[in-house]
Parts: C-alpha cells; structure tokens; sequence
C-alpha cells in the first residue's frame, strides 16, 4: 500500500509546480501588459511631450525621448524594406549642377537616383501625434486680454535645424495627402510637412543670386498650403510633382507668426485706452509697394449707404491709403457721383455667380468678392465689408500677410475685415475650384476658409461684431460699454443684422423681431448715427428709407407689440425725420 501511494504523489507534486509555472508566467504578463487607461494616459503623454517638447526635460522626459528613438529606428528599418522608386520630375534633371538637396518626410522613397545631383541631406523630425486635432490650433475663442492662467497653446514639432550645419540648394518635400476625404485640408501632419518645409527653406535654404529666391520640390496629389506657398510662386507642375520658386521674405514673415489661430498673430495693447499696438518687430520685417482699403457693392444699392459711412469712418482716422470700391453696373450714375464724393475711387466688375446657389437668392452673386485679388496694382488690400465703421487706424494691418482675420465660429475666420494679397493665379484658382468647393454657409466666407486654412488671428476688437450670441447680462453690459465708449476701446464696430440706415434712428430696429433681436444694441445704433450726423448733408440724403422699407418697419412694431416683446422698443415713438419725407 505504500509502495503505491509514493508515484501518486510525486505526480501530483510535478502537476502542481506545473501549473504554479503557468500562473507565475500568466501573472508576469498582466503586469507587464498595460491597461486600456495606462495606454491611453501615455498616449495623451505624447501629445502633450510631442507639443510643449516635455520629453527633453527631468528623468521622465528621458524615458520618453528613448522610447520616440527607437520608434525612429524602428521606422526607419520598416521604411528600408519597402522603398517606392519613382522617376524623377524631367524639369529636375534640366537644372543640373552639384546641389545640397535636403529631403522631407521622403522615408519610403527610394532617392538613390537623386544623388547623382548631389548630397543628400535626411532632415528628421517627431511626426505630430494622432491625437493632435485641428481645433486645437485653431480653437473657436481664446483668452485674448490674457484674464485666465494656465492656457497654453500647443506647438508642433519641428527638426532641429540647428544641427543641419550645410546649406541647402534645394528641399525636397513628399506631403501627405487625404483629399477627397471629408476635412482633408485640416489634417495637422499635413500642416506640419508644409511648416518643416517652410522652415527648413528659411532657416537653411541657400537663396538664389538672382532673385533671392528658394527652390522646393513638392511630391503630393494634393497642392502644397497656398496660405505658405503662393500661388505665382508655382513654376511648374509635372504629375504628382510641384516645382516652386518660393520668396524667402514673405516666407519667413509667414513662419514667424503663431502656427494656429490659438495665439495672436497681434498681441493686444495694453490695459489702458490710449494704449497701441507695438509693431516694431514687424514693421522692419515688411516692405510694401501699394496699398489700399477696398469693398464690393453689387447686385443692389442697399449698401450705398454703408459704403458711403465707411469711407467717412475711414477718412477721419486720418489714413494716407487709397480707398478702392468694386461695383457693377447695378449703382446708378448719382449714388456713384456720391461714393466718389465720399472718398471711393471706383473700379467696375462683371459679377461673379456662385454655381452652388438658388437664383434670386442673397447669396447668387457674392462669390463677386473675389475680384478683389485682380487688384494687382496693389500689393496689400485690407477689404472691409460695407456694414462696417472704423473708430480708430488700422493701417498696421497692412505689415501683416495673407490671410489675417479675426476669428468667428470653430475653426474658421470672419471675411469681414481680411488682409489679402493681389494675385491673378491666385483668382484664377478660385474660379477653378467654385464647382470642387463646398461653402459652410453658401457664401464667399465659407470658400474662402476652405482655401486658406492656415490663418492668423487678429484681436477681436479689429472687427467687433454687434451680436449677443451668449445672451447673458455680462456680455450684453461690456458689450455695449465698449460699443459706446469715447474715446473708442474697439478698433471697428460690423453691424450684424438688420442695418442701421434701415431702421429708424431712434432705436435698433433688431428689437423688432425674434430672431434678430441677438443683433441688437442701442448704443451701437446711436454711435453709427453719431457718424452719420458728422458727414455732410449732401451725403446723408443716401441714406434715407424707401416707401417699401417704411411699410415694412410699421408691420414689424405691430408684430413686435403682439409679441409682447418685455423690452418694449416697439412702444417708443418715432421722430426720425425720415419717415415723413
């Protein structure tokens, strides 16, 4: 009986060292494997190290700058074993010479052909992270007058340039390409291949003898940013291949501004009233031939009126500038006469119909603003829209680029007060792309932000919009005390809504109706007729109230008062003297 029992429990001994190996081993690779949250949490590390370069700062950041090197190398033996060759562009083989040739985002391509030209030069950077989103370079509202702490805008990754010793003769540059993807032109690692390129040219390109110019060849389906590579400086296309002749003074403008709109591209003046923009370090670094304001009347003479308004607003600033207005054959010959005498030198135009929009429709024709890049007299515009006034000079705007706006919803800009740059090839472009794009809101705001995604922000009180989108009595109270103050803390006021020469002077017609009344303010209203009042007499007269327009004031205050609207504004009575004559 003991002779039996001794192999039985030996067994079971080697069964249970057995399957406490398997546990032990089990155990071992729960910890070492990550959690769901754990690999989230350094995911969200790596956005946050690969954005404020945290990775080269105390113990951890080693870690971490060890870990982005491996995945490097890990990137670069992967890259090894699939390498694509494709022929080179044949307008690249007619510039001949021995060239330094620095090669961007290129893993994967085979270049051996490429340096039979020269030296090649591998120009290494940290990919963006995934996680990195548009909206946070280009968020919907920033801190502007700095009241809040600890908001930090993100950067995005560059090479060290500083370690590429030799100059560049030329950038070769592989972007990366998404269309027709839905929101194919806001993807970040397209943004940052365009900047390191950018970069790479001003920091160490070698500029031509010539003209001062920098070479860069592009390999994407998609065209390189126009808002970094202008649009004239594209010398030739050959398939996939974009060959530029890029301006290294107006390139390094551009990348020294903020890389998204989550910082001013102006920082704000200071707390007190009189204080002004400090231009000092952009006013050297800008060298401008002409320059003018412009606007755009077409289709009806609604906006006489307005227009008239803003030259006058623009004139008692005191700027030097030439003031240009776009219109078509729709003004006739005495409000003309009247525009001129308000300040305007008139250029005509042939409409411009938006493919996309339903006839008779407000939107028809407003794809009419893009003539204003055929203004290649000029070197800078800043267009205003005609429903705005200007309090106070804004001709620093013009030591800024292409495009330079104020922010409005999302990501995207308001087309209210933009600097642009003259340029046939660039209106040739939009013309090709009106059937290809999509407007947000079915107008020239909504193309315009699809072209230029790369924009710079101006401070909100460059175009002050008269609206009250939050609706609470904080917004309504610094609003208003900012739409009234004397002298004036807003740079311009752009009357959103139902227009001031369309109402009656004595108050904000806005209040009138429902959906309107966000757009009301009666201290805006007075300080837009305060203007009007300065002007001469000969000049008011455009701005009085057509026998339909007084029609439709009456039924919107009985409208108003069956509302029971609490304000009461259809209650008050009305001495403006336009509505006897």
């Amino acid at each position: 009986m003991m002779m039996k029992s001794l192999p039985s429990k030996a067994l079971i001994i080697k069964i249970n060292l057995v399957l406490l190996a398997c546990f032990l081993i089990a155990y071992a690779a729960i910890l070492l494997k990550p959690s769901t949250s754990v690999y989230h949490e350094y995911e969200a590390s790596l956005v946050r190290c690969s954005l404020r370069e945290c990775h080269h700062k105390g113990e951890g950041g080693i870690k971490m700058k060890a870990v982005l090197e491996e995945r490097l190398m890990e990137n670069e033996a992967n890259a090894e074993k699939m390498m694509v060759k494709r022929e080179k562009p044949n307008f690249f083989n007619k510039m001949g010479g021995e060239m330094k040739i620095g090669m961007v985002n290129m893993e994967g391509e085979d270049v051996t052909e490429w340096k039979v030209h020269g030296h090649i030069i591998n120009v290494k950077f940290e990919k963006v992270s995934e996680l990195f989103e548009w909206k946070d370079l280009f968020p919907e509202w920033i801190d502007e007058e700095e009241e809040m702490d600890g908001k930090e805008c993100p950067e995005i990754p560059m090479p060290d340039f500083n370690s590429y010793k030799k100059y560049m003769d030329m950038i070769v540059v592989k972007l990366p390409c998404k269309y027709p993807q839905e929101g194919w032109g806001r993807d970040v690692f397209r943004l940052q291949v365009n900047l390191v390129a950018a970069n790479l040219a001003v920091k160490r390109g070698k500029r031509s003898l010539k003209n001062g110019k920098m070479k860069l060849i592009f390999l994407s389906k998609c065209r390189p940013m126009v808002d970094m590579f202008r649009c004239e400086e594209l010398k030739k296309k050959e398939g996939d291949w974009w060959y530029y002749e890029a301006d290294m003074d107006k390139l390094a403008q551009k990348v020294s501004l903020p890389i998204g709109s989550c910082n001013l591209a102006l920082p704000l003046w200071g707390k007190e009233i009189n204080d002004v923009y400090d231009i000092s370090n952009i006013e050297s670094s800008t060298k401008i031939a002409r320059e003018a304001y412009a606007t755009v009347l077409h289709s009806s003479e609604t906006y006489v009126c307005g227009a008239i308004t803003l030259a006058q607003s623009l004139l008692r600033t005191g700027t030097k500038r030439d003031l240009i207005l776009l219109l078509d054959n729709s003004i006739s010959e005495p409000k003309r006469e009247a525009l001129i005498k308000a300040g305007w030198k008139l250029r005509f135009i042939k409409r411009i119909r938006n493919p996309r929009a339903e006839k008779n429709t407000y939107n028809e024709y407003n794809y009419s603003k893009f003539r204003l890049w055929q203004l290649t007299d000029y070197e800078k515009i800043i267009f205003i829209d005609a429903d705005i006034i200007v309090l106070r000079n804004i001709d620093l705007l013009f030591h800024f680029p292409q495009m330079t706006a104020t922010g409005n919803d999302a990501s995207i800009f308001n087309s209210g007060i933009m600097v642009i740059e003259p340029s046939n090839c660039t209106f040739k472009m939009f013309m090709q792309r009106t059937e290809e794009i999509i407007s947000y809101n079915g107008g020239d705001q909504g193309f315009l932000n699809e072209v230029f995604v790369w924009w710079h922000r101006l401070p909100r009180r460059v175009n002050f919009l008269k609206n009250f989108w939050s609706n609470n009595s904080n917004e309504v109270s610094v609003k208003n005390q900012l739409f009234g103050a004397d002298p004036p803390k807003v740079y311009t006021i752009h009357y959103l809504g139902l227009k001031p020469w369309v109402c009656y002077r004595d108050y904000d017609c806005n209040w009138d109706i429902g959906d309107q009344r966000v757009y009301a303010s009666d201290i805006a209203h007075e300080t837009w007729w305060k203007l009007h009042d300065s002007m001469d007499v000969t000049l008011q007269k455009f701005c009085g109230l057509t026998k339909q327009r007084k029609i439709e004031l009456e039924w919107d205050r009985k409208l108003a008062g069956k509302m029971g609207f609490k304000d009461e504004h259809w209650r008050i009575n009305v001495t403006d003297p336009r509505r006897f004559t």
